[in-house]
C-alpha cells in the first residue's frame, strides 16, 4: 500500500525525476495529563468515550477555568475543540444561566460542530440546546432559539447583522460567558480587520448588559499569535502552542513537474499521482485550485479507473462548495466509513471538519499560505497512522522557491497575519454601526475602538449622528450594518449583467482591468465579452461567445508620497513607509492567443485613484551608477528595478498572510518626490490594510528570499518563475534577470552595513558568481559580455521561443548547432519552430536530425509525426505515431496524432478508437474531440 506508492514516488522514472525533496517527520508519541475535579457527568462521558487528555488540553483546560482569555495554536487534528469544549461544558453543568458563543468562518464548520456538541449534550446529560444561527436558519424557529439556546453557533456575517436587534437577545448576552473564535487564522486583512471591528461591537454590547465573557481562539501557527489576537479581539492571550497529542510517521514529498522538460501539465501530474495513490488502496484527499479542476481530475481519474479497476469509479468522487449540504454530508460521511477512497476537493475540506484518519493527501499547488499548507497536509495520518503527503508545484515564482528551499517549508516560522486598525473607511463603518447599536460616548471611543479621534470628527460630519446627552446617537434612516460587506472595503461596486440576469460582482479595480469593454470574461468555465461598460450606472452587460483568446489591460501607475509616517535604517538601507496616493491609467488592452498578441485596442476609462499606504526605498547612486556600469544597454538599469519589484511582491506571502494580487508595486528609475531611483510596494486597498507595514518589519527576510529565488531559477533572461508577474500592467517590460540579482545583493550588503566601494567590489562579486554574464576580465565596470557556449545559446533560444519571437531563437539555436551538431534540444526546438512557421520541409530536416540523436524522443517523435502529416506522408507518419503510442500511452497527445493519420487514410474506426483514447486521458483535448465528432456526425 503505501510502501508501494513511495517505491513508485522513488523508482519508476515517470514520477521519480520530478522528486524534488522528501521529508520524513518521525513519529511521536502522546503525552497525557488529566483534569481533576471534572462534574461527574463529564467524567463519566470521558471513561465512556474512552478519551485520555493530552497535557496541552488539560493545560488550556486549567487556564480556561482560572479565568484567562487562551490562544490555542497546536496543529491540526491535535484536539483543540476538546480543549474549550470541556471548561465550556463545565460551566454551563454548574450554571444554568451561563450561554456561550461559538463564531466559525464557514457553515461547514458550524455544522461538523453542532453534531458534536449535541453529543456532548446528551452523553452528559446536559441541557444547553445547541443552535446554530445564520442565514439558513428558517425564520419561524428564530424566537425559540433565541428564548432557550443556551450555546449558539454563527459565522461573523450574521453576527455584524444582528447586533443592532441585541434588545431581542437580552437574556443570552447577560449571561454570556464565552466567546469562541474558531480558525482564528482566517481573520486577516480586509475580512479580519473588518472582523476586529465587529468584536470590539459584540465587547462593547456585552459590557452593556453586565457580562465581560472570556475568549478563547483556536489557529493555526502564526508568526505573530500574540499581535494578532490582541488586533482581533483588543485583549491580551496566553498562547498554548505545544502539541502533546501523537503522530504517526509522515512522508511529504515536494513534487517538481516543471524540474525536467517535459509535456505534462500540474493538473495532469497531479491525476495521476491521485490515481496511483487510490489504485494502492490509499485513502487520499486532493486540494485543487479550483472547483473546476476538483471536477476534471475526479472525472479524469474515473474514466481511466472504468478500464483498470471499474470496482474503484463509485469510490471516487469530487467536493466543492456549491454542492447541495446533503451531498457534502454524504461525501464527508464516505470518508470517515471508507466507502470513498478517493476525494478531490477546493480548501472547502481544509478547515476542520472530521474526515476521520486518511492516508494520504495531494496538494496540487501551493495553497498561498504556510498556514493552509499545513492545515492540508494535517489531513493525513491522523492519530498514529503512517501517512503521505505530496505537494505539486506550478510554474510560478513561490511554487518553484519552495521545491528548490525545502528547509522554508519544513524549518521556518510561518508568516504574520496582519489586521489593521487604523484604516479610515473600514472605523467608520464600524463606528456607524456601534453608534446605533448603543449612543458611543469618549469613554467608549477610548476603551473599544483603537482608531483616531480624526474618526470622530469624521463621523460628526457624515450627517448621521447628534450629540445627545448619551453620547453620540444614530439619526440615519437606513441601517448602517446593511451597507457594509466584511468582505470589501469600497462599496463602490460595478454589477455584471448576462441577458439581464445578475451574474456577478466586482469592485472598480477589477472591473477597469478585468470587465473593460471587449474584454474575455470567464465565469463559471463559460467565455463571455464585455458588450456595455456603463460608468454612470456601474453596470457591464456581457454576451456568450466561445472564443479561444484572453485580453489583458495595461496600465500606467503613478504613486504620490502624501505623507511619511516612519522609517526603519537597517544597515545602510533604509526603507520608509507611509501614506500614498496611487493613480492607475487604463490606457489601452490586448488580445492574446498562447503569449502572442493578436490585436490592441484603446480604452477611454477615467483615471482610478485611491489613498492606501506602502513602502518605498531608494537606490544610491552607487549602486545605480554600478547597475548601468554593468549593464550598460538601454533599458537594464531600469528592468533591474522593474524585475526586483516583481520579485519582491511575488515572495511577498511567503512572509506577510495575503494574496499577491492584496499588493501593488511601482518602479522607476526616477522619482521626482525622493529625485532617485525608487521601489514602492503598497496594500491595493483604499486606506491600506497594514500589510506593506508588516513588510517594513520583515524586510532583511524578504530581500533575501527573492534574491535566492531568482538566482536559483535556471532560465537566463527571466520567466514567471522568477521576474515575470501575471498582473504587470507594463507587459512585463523592461525586465533584466542579472540585474535584477545584482540589485538584490547590493541591497542585502547595504543591510548588513558593509563598508565598500560598491561601484567597484559589488562588480567583483558579481563577476565571480556562477550566474553572472559577465567575463573576468571585464570586471572595472566598463561593460559586459555574455559568454557564448552552446548551452547557453539554447537556453537564450528557449527562453526567446517562449516568448513567441521564433527569429531570434532560430538565430541562437542555429549558432549554438555551428559549435556542437550534435545538440538534440537545438535541433528539436529549431523543427519545432520551422513547422509553427509552415516551413514544413526544414522543419523534417531539423526533427530527423534530432530523431538521430535519440530515437526514442516523444517529444521529437510527436513533432516529426506532426510534419509528416501536414506533408501528406501517411505512412511514416503512422509508423511514428504507433511508435508514440507504445512509448507514451499515457499522453493524450499521442493517440490524437495517431488519429489524424487513421482519420487521412480513411481508418475511421480505428481513429474513432484512438480519439476515444486521447480524450479518456484528457477530456479537455479540443482537437482530439473536434476531429471525434467530424467522424461520428458523418
Amino acid at each position: 500500500m503505501l510502501q508501494k506508492v513511495l517505491d513508485a514516488l522513488e523508482n519508476n522514472r515517470s514520477f521519480s525525476r520530478k522528486v524534488e525533496h522528501i521529508e520524513t517527520l518521525n513519529a511521536r508519541q502522546a503525552k497525557y495529563g488529566e483534569v481533576k475535579d471534572l462534574p461527574q457527568s463529564i467524567q463519566k462521558y470521558l471513561q465512556d468515550s474512552r478519551i485520555r487528555l493530552y497535557q496541552h488540553q488539560v493545560d488550556a483546560t486549567e487556564l480556561i477555568r482560572e479565568g484567562e482569555n487562551v490562544l490555542i495554536t497546536t496543529p491540526t487534528a491535535s484536539g483543540k475543540t476538546l480543549a474549550f469544549n470541556l471548561p465550556i461544558m463545565e460551566t454551563l453543568s454548574r450554571d444554568e444561566n451561563a450561554t456561550a458563543l461559538y463564531i466559525y468562518p464557514a457553515k461547514a464548520l458550524a455544522n461538523d460542530q453542532l453534531s458534536v456538541l449535541k453529543h456532548l449534550e446528551s452523553s452528559c446529560g446536559l441541557d444547553f440546546k445547541p443552535s446554530i444561527y445564520d442565514g439558513d436558519t428558517p425564520k419561524n424557529i428564530r424566537p425559540w432559539i433565541k428564548e432557550n439556546s443556551r450555546l449558539i453557533l454563527t459565522n461573523p456575517y450574521m453576527l455584524h447583522l444582528i447586533l443592532g436587534w441585541h434588545h431581542q437577545w437580552s437574556r443570552f448576552y447577560r449571561n454570556l460567558k464565552y466567546v469562541v473564535i474558531d480558525e482564528a487564522h482566517h481573520y486577516r486583512g480586509v475580512f479580519g480587520s473588518n472582523v476586529a471591528f465587529l468584536i470590539r461591537r459584540l465587547r462593547r454590547i456585552c459590557n452593556h448588559y453586565g457580562s465581560y465573557p472570556q475568549f478563547i481562539l483556536s489557529s493555526a501557527t502564526l508568526a505573530n499569535p500574540q499581535e494578532f489576537s490582541q488586533n482581533l479581539v483588543g485583549k491580551t492571550f496566553p498562547e498554548v502552542n505545544h502539541d502533546t497529542s501523537p503522530s504517526g510517521k509522515k512522508h511529504f514529498i515536494l513534487y517538481n513537474p516543471f524540474a525536467r522538460w517535459g509535456d505534462l501539465s500540474t493538473h495532469q501530474e497531479t491525476k495521476n499521482l491521485f490515481q496511483l495513490m487510490v489504485l494502492n488502496d490509499l485513502q487520499t484527499l486532493c486540494f485543487t485550485v479550483s472547483r473546476k479542476m476538483a471536477e476534471i481530475i475526479a472525472m479524469w481519474t474515473k474514466k481511466e479507473l472504468n478500464e483498470i479497476k471499474p470496482d474503484l469509479v463509485n469510490r471516487i468522487t469530487a467536493y466543492r462548495s456549491g454542492y447541495l449540504a446533503e451531498e457534502r454530508r454524504k461525501i464527508e460521511k464516505g470518508l470517515k466509513t471508507g466507502s470513498l477512497v478517493g476525494v478531490t476537493c477546493t480548501n472547502a475540506l481544509e478547515l476542520g471538519v472530521d474526515l476521520g484518519s486518511l492516508d494520504g493527501v495531494i496538494i496540487s499547488g501551493y495553497p498561498g499560505t504556510m498556514i493552509s499548507t499545513w492545515q492540508q497536509a494535517g489531513r493525513a495520518g491522523r492519530a498514529e497512522n503512517e501517512s503521505l503527503v505530496v505537494m505539486v508545484a506550478f510554474e510560478n515564482a513561490l511554487d518553484q522557491y519552495l521545491m528548490k528551499h525545502p528547509e522554508f517549508l519544513f524549518h521556518k516560522s510561518h508568516e504574520n497575519a496582519v489586521i489593521d486598525l487604523q484604516n479610515q473607511k473600514i472605523a467608520n463603518g464600524h463606528l456607524l454601526c456601534a453608534i446605533k447599536e448603543l449612543p458611543l460616548t469618549v469613554d467608549d471611543f477610548e476603551k473599544y475602538f483603537e482608531a483616531d479621534y480624526d474618526t470622530l470628527e469624521d463621523i460628526r460630519q457624515m450627517g448621521l449622528v447628534q450629540e445627545t446627552g448619551q453620547g453620540l446617537t444614530y439619526v440615519g434612516r437606513k441601517d448602517p450594518a446593511m451597507e457594509i460587506s466584511l468582505d470589501q472595503i469600497s462599496s463602490d461596486h460595478f454589477r455584471v449583467y448576462h441577458n439581464k440576469r445578475l451574474m456577478e460582482t466586482m469592485d472598480r479595480q477589477h472591473a477597469y482591468s478585468e470587465a473593460h469593454e471587449g474584454a474575455v470574461l470567464i465565469n463559471q468555465g463559460e467565455t463571455y465579452i464585455v458588450d456595455k461598460f456603463n460608468l454612470q450606472k456601474r453596470t457591464i452587460n456581457v454576451k456568450k461567445m466561445d472564443v479561444d483568446y484572453h485580453t489583458q489591460a495595461l496600465r500606467n501607475v503613478e504613486v504620490t508620497i502624501e505623507k511619511e509616517l516612519n522609517s526603519r535604517k537597517i544597515g545602510n538601507f533604509s526603507v520608509s513607509f507611509g501614506e500614498v496616493k496611487v493613480t492607475q491609467d487604463f490606457y489601452k488592452y490586448k488580445e492574446m492567443l498562447y503569449g502572442k498578441t493578436l490585436a490592441t485596442h484603446e480604452l477611454d476609462l477615467p483615471p482610478l485613484k485611491y489613498h492606501t499606504r506602502g513602502l518605498w526605498f531608494t537606490i544610491p547612486g552607487i549602486v545605480a551608477d554600478a547597475l548601468e556600469n554593468i549593464f550598460p544597454k538601454k533599458d537594464s538599469y531600469a528592468g533591474s528595478l522593474h524585475g526586483a519589484e516583481h520579485a519582491l511582491i511575488s515572495m511577498f506571502p511567503l512572509l506577510v498572510l495575503c494574496d499577491r494580487f492584496d499588493i501593488g508595486g511601482l518602479s522607476t528609475n526616477y522619482h521626482p518626490q525622493t529625485r532617485k531611483a525608487t521601489i514602492f510596494i503598497y496594500d491595493a486597498y483604499e486606506g491600506g490594510i497594514g500589510l506593506a507595514e508588516k513588510a517594513v518589519e520583515v524586510m532583511e527576510k524578504l530581500v533575501e528570499v527573492t534574491r535566492d529565488m531568482v538566482k536559483s531559477c535556471q532560465c537566463r533572461k527571466g520567466c514567471p518563475t522568477c521576474i515575470y508577474s501575471p498582473k504587470c500592467g507594463n507587459d512585463n517590460k523592461p525586465l533584466h534577470k542579472s540585474g535584477t540579482i545584482f540589485l538584490l545583493e547590493s541591497i542585502m550588503k547595504m543591510m548588513r552595513g558593509e563598508e565598500m566601494d560598491l561601484a567597484s567590489q559589488l562588480v567583483v562579486d558579481h563577476a565571480q558568481s556562477s550566474s553572472s554574464p559577465l567575463k573576468a576580465s571585464m570586471m572595472g565596470g566598463e561593460g559586459y559580455q555574455e559568454f557564448e557556449n552552446p548551452h547557453n545559446l539554447v537556453q537564450k533560444g528557449e527562453s526567446f521561443y517562449l516568448n513567441g519571437n521564433y527569429n531570434e531563437a532560430l538565430d541562437c539555436f542555429q549558432k549554438a548547432l555551428n559549435m556542437d551538431e550534435n545538440l538534440l534540444t537545438a535541433w528539436k526546438y529549431q523543427g519545432m519552430i520551422e513547422q509553427q512557421m509552415d516551413h514544413q520541409r526544414e522543419a523534417l530536416k531539423s526533427l530527423k536530425r534530432a530523431l538521430k540523436i535519440e530515437p526514442d524522443n516523444p517529444e521529437t517523435i510527436y513533432y516529426l509525426a506532426l510534419s509528416l502529416h501536414e506533408i501528406g506522408n501517411y505512412k511514416e507518419c503512422q509508423d511514428l505515431a504507433e511508435k508514440l503510442t507504445r512509448l507514451r500511452g499515457d499522453w493524450d497527445d499521442a493517440w490524437c496524432v495517431l488519429g489524424m493519420v487513421q482519420q487521412a487514410l480513411g481508418e475511421d474506426e480505428k481513429a474513432i478508437k484512438a480519439y476515444h483514447n486521447a480524450l479518456k486521458i484528457n477530456p479537455l483535448n479540443e482537437e482530439a474531440r473536434d476531429n471525434l465528432k467530424e467522424l461520428l456526425e458523418d
